[in-house]
């Protein structure tokens, strides 16, 4: 057989080695492995495909390659430059490729050992001639070397790819390597993986044009402007260069100063999550860009990850200018796809990778603007509003981008307020203004804030002016108001939109009018311009014109109207001549009558002109600053502010004697009647109002029978005919609930009383008022003074000097009910009568041993317990036929008791049932 490449020298070359280094043999057994079960498993089509990429660039001809399985037989056919000398010296040495051109992919001359992975005995033929390689022949050939053969029981075969030999046979192309697969190595699954690797293949290394696996032809075609591989569609953008100092790179590499990048945006679907650089085939580096990026990165030995160094960051710094080329290469409407969206980097050549690319992104114009220009991103901003394209074209400003930007390019954002800042000032005839309006309106109520951001929007005016603000804004209407006021705006007619309603312009109207700012503001300053001497009745005349036709509104009581004494006063001052609040006052009211015999009655009421009580009303107190009567008292006793205020005003004003007749007023108006249910107004009738020269806690209701024997009915609330909830909401008792602690030393007072006779039911249920006041917090038992007497279970009114608080049944069982106080919590009612507690006075000893008896085998004790609802005590009780008990206090003596407690949790009984009443009392 032929020996074309000479490798009856090679081998001997290497033999020689290792038979004078047995270590050689070692280093090159463990290099193979490494590469074999580590960096290039899995690889031997991608590192075919990149042989036979270079031989067609070498032979300037298209790349075509012929993956079959022929007998089982793995076969890889390429088009191009053939097998030489060169080639198969770099196939049998590690590390030494023949390839030194700048454009080929193979680097390290370590590539063909991928093959290792599928066979041990792979051939490689060629139109120039063929090699072979074998484990079982270099297993052979090593017999001879005892330390080598040592070296090779160790290990499952020797170096496959140091020892060639030359081969017949005829390449089904120019070259074609044949790989008879090892035991156990599936070839139509290696098939099937070639058939996947394949476009990808085609798409990195442009010397391909045509990979046919099984008979399938896969095809890289150009598509116009684009390129289409295996019926996908990609756009790609290139950058080469040349590295400045290669001085990184290893010897093998440092000729190959030659670079390029080329990214491939996929146009029919996106790239999957588990993208990574090609280099130009797959590697280890995982990206998470939108394009996929093919360049000459210097990479490690087992090209899984790419080296540091100035060569890295010249080739990246490419990238990134192509990926800019990219953006550029893409449609305006598509471009913000190709921003890299924040988030974790996949690898650290990602994270730098990404940091770059939207790093100069930023700094590029590309971005398309509203006006169809390219914006800088750092230089433009973005509306941030929906739906905005008719908006954009409208505002013509050069700086907006056309669509929101993606977050990464941190665009500056121009918010509503902003735009509406950046309106100030523009100068477009007010048709122009009408049509921003109607770009506008769609957005308001769908974007949150929207249309108070909006408040602000200028409006051109009939008048020439700019009016800053619709709220400021009057639409035309055809009510006329003679009064000339500064700050009222009129819109001009061509501007106007019902956008300019919905933001707060009103329609020149009566009510609009009366609730405008530039009114309301000159009625609040027209009492000191009339007292400046200025006429201000046109003002009162036309306020008052305009109340008459729509009634009361809000912010009118400061109008300045005539009294009958000839001044100035502010309507809410004053009063009609036949007002009904008139009789109830007391001499010299700080209240005027009214003298404007050409004004409307109800117009006057309208603006504040009093006739009976007035009511103010704030739907949002900030605090006690209504001008009210003590209200600063009020306000503090409450537990936190009122949400809402409603309250009858110039209550002080009524006379002591007039009570009656003026709660019959309150309680005929519909907003007073209001004023009652709550809050001040009832609060302050409760400390301040008169009834028969006393407060009205002081009475009961007519109706309230149930508390007749402590409390007096009121004599004026069934003579005056007014409904029983007004004398209530004015204090007035309809049961004995505990206000404050004035209400309560009232109450106990009326305990105390001997000429009052309570029945035991009353007296409870007295002291459970006053200790439910101690407990919320109404009343401070340190504010009373302690009685000196009180009253007793029996009925009776006792000394405290014998009284005690019950606070358990038992000792009821030997105190005299004359002396004991119940109702209420104990503890809570001793403390507020300054009583002891029953429990703490009594102490006696129980005699006899008597019998332990469950609770469960006592019947009545079960049947009470169903009956109550309550679970039947565990236990036991010690069952007496006769319980007495010696007594030690408060006196000495023998007493038969019904139940007595043992001390310890336990009960002695003679009656089952009065001792279960007493546990369940604890």
């Amino acid at each position: 057989m032929s020996d074309p490449f000479g490798t009856a020298s090679l081998r001997a070359a290497v033999l020689d080695a290792w038979a004078s280094s047995p270590t050689r043999f070692r280093e090159d057994a463990n290099a193979e492995e490494d590469l074999r079960l580590g960096g290039y498993a899995d690889a031997w089509f991608v590192e075919l495909a990149q042989n036979a990429a270079d031989a067609a660039r070498a032979a300037g001809v298209p790349g075509r390659v012929l993956v079959d399985a022929v007998g089982g037989e793995l076969r890889v056919a390429n088009t191009g430059a053939p097998l030489d000398a060169a080639g198969v010296a770099a196939l049998a040495s590690l590390r030494a490729s023949a390839k030194r051109d700048a454009d080929s992919v193979g680097r390290f001359g370590v590539g063909f050992a991928a093959v290792l992975a599928v066979t041990d005995a792979p051939r490689v033929l060629s139109t120039t001639g063929g090699v072979a390689f074998s484990a079982a022949r270099t297993t052979a050939a090593v017999a001879d070397l005892p330390a080598v053969v040592a070296e090779l029981a160790r290990r499952d075969e020797p170096p496959v790819l140091r020892l060639v030999w030359p081969s017949d046979g005829t390449p089904g192309l120019d070259t074609e390597v044949r790989l008879p697969p090892r035991p156990g190595v599936d070839a139509a699954a290696l098939l099937a993986r070639a058939r996947d690797q394949a476009p990808d293949l085609l798409l990195a290394l442009p010397d391909l044009h045509e990979i046919v696996v099984d008979g399938e032809v896969l095809r890289r075609e150009p598509d116009g402007p684009d390129v289409r591989v295996a019926g996908r569609r990609w756009r790609l953008a290139r950058r080469a260069g040349r590295l400045e100092r290669p001085a990184d790179e290893a010897v093998e590499q440092r000729g190959r100063r030659d670079w390029s990048a080329t990214w491939a945006l996929p146009l029919d679907g996106a790239l999957g999550d588990d993208e990574v650089l090609h280099a130009p085939t797959a590697t280890g580096e995982r990206l998470g860009l939108p394009a996929r990026l093919v360049a000459t990165v210097p990479m490690e030995p087992d090209r899984r990850r790419a080296r540091t160094g100035p060569g890295t960051d010249a080739v990246l710094a490419g990238a990134v200018a192509a990926y800019l080329d990219l953006v550029r290469a893409t449609p305006p409407a598509e471009r913000a796809t190709l921003v890299p969206e924040p988030g974790l980097p996949r690898s650290p050549l990602d994270g730098r990778l990404r940091e770059q690319v939207v790093d100069a992104l930023r700094r590029t114009a590309w971005l398309p603007a509203a006006d169809g220009s390219e914006l800088v991103p750092s230089r433009a901003r973005w509306l941030d509003l929906p739906d905005s394209d008719d908006l954009l074209a409208l505002l013509g400003f050069a700086d907006l981008a056309a669509a929101p930007p993606p977050a990464a390019l941190e665009v500056e954002r121009l918010s509503a307020a902003g735009l509406v800042e950046r309106l100030t000032g523009v100068d477009r005839p007010p048709d122009w203004w009408r049509s921003l309006y109607a770009a506008l309106a769609p957005l308001v109520g769908v974007v949150p804030g929207l249309s108070d951001d909006l408040r602000a929007l200028p409006v051109p005016l009939a008048d020439g002016r700019v009016a800053h603000g619709p709220p400021t804004v009057l639409l035309p209407s055809d009510v006329a108001f003679g009064v000339s006021l500064p700050g009222l705006h009129l819109a001009h007619p061509d501007a106007v939109h019902p956008l300019l309603a919905r933001l707060g312009a009103t329609a020149a109207d009566a009510r609009a009018l009366l609730g405008h700012p530039a009114l309301l503001a000159a009625v609040e300053g027209s009492l000191d311009d009339a007292e400046a001497g200025l006429d201000v009745r046109p003002l009162a005349e036309a306020v008052l014109g305009l109340v008459a036709q729509v009634g009361a509104v809000d912010g009118c009581g400061a109008l300045a109207l005539p009294a009958d004494d000839g001044l100035p006063a502010r309507a809410d001052e004053l009063m009609l001549p036949d007002a009904a609040l008139a009789p109830l006052l007391g001499a010299d009211p700080p209240l005027g009558v009214v003298d404007a015999p050409w004004a409307d009655r109800a117009a006057l009421v309208a603006v504040g002109v009093l006739d009976g009580f007035a009511v103010v009303v704030d739907e949002e107190p900030a605090g006690p600053d209504h001008d009210l009567d003590d209200e600063e008292r009020w306000w503090d006793s409450l537990p936190e502010p009122p949400r809402r205020l409603v309250a009858v005003r110039d209550l002080d004003l009524v006379a002591d004697d007039a009570w009656p007749a003026a709660l019959a007023l309150l309680g005929a108006g519909r907003e007073t009647r209001e004023a009652l249910g709550g809050g001040y107004t009832p609060w302050w009738l409760a400390r301040h109002a008169r009834l028969g020269g006393r407060r009205p806690g002081h009475w009961r209701l007519p109706s309230a029978h149930g508390i007749a024997a402590l409390c007096d009915p009121c004599a004026d609330a069934a003579a005056v005919p007014a409904h029983e909830a007004v004398w209530r909401a004015a204090g007035v008792r309809a049961d004995l609930a505990v206000a404050d602690a004035g209400a309560a030393a009232d109450l106990l007072d009326r305990l105390a009383d001997p000429a009052r006779h309570p029945d035991v039911a009353l007296v409870a249920e007295a002291h459970i008022a006053l200790t439910d006041a101690v407990a919320d917090g109404r009343v401070d038992p340190a504010d009373l003074d302690a009685p000196e007497r009180v009253r007793a279970l029996d009925g009776s009114v006792v000394s405290v000097d014998v009284a005690v608080v019950l606070d358990a049944p038992w000792p009821a069982s030997v105190l005299p009910a004359g002396e004991l106080v119940a109702g209420g919590d104990p503890a809570l009612l001793a403390d507020l009568l300054d009583l002891p507690l029953a429990t703490d006075v009594v102490a006696g000893t129980v005699e006899g041993a008597g019998k332990p008896v469950d609770w469960a085998d006592v019947a009545e004790v079960v049947v009470a317990c169903h009956t109550l609802g309550v679970a039947v005590p565990a236990g036991s009780v010690i069952r007496h036929d006769e319980l007495w008990v010696g007594l030690s206090r408060p006196v000495t003596g023998r007493f038969r008791v019904p139940a007595w407690p043992d001390g310890v949790g336990g009960w002695h009984a003679e009656d089952p049932l009065r001792a279960l009443l007493a546990l369940l009392a604890e």
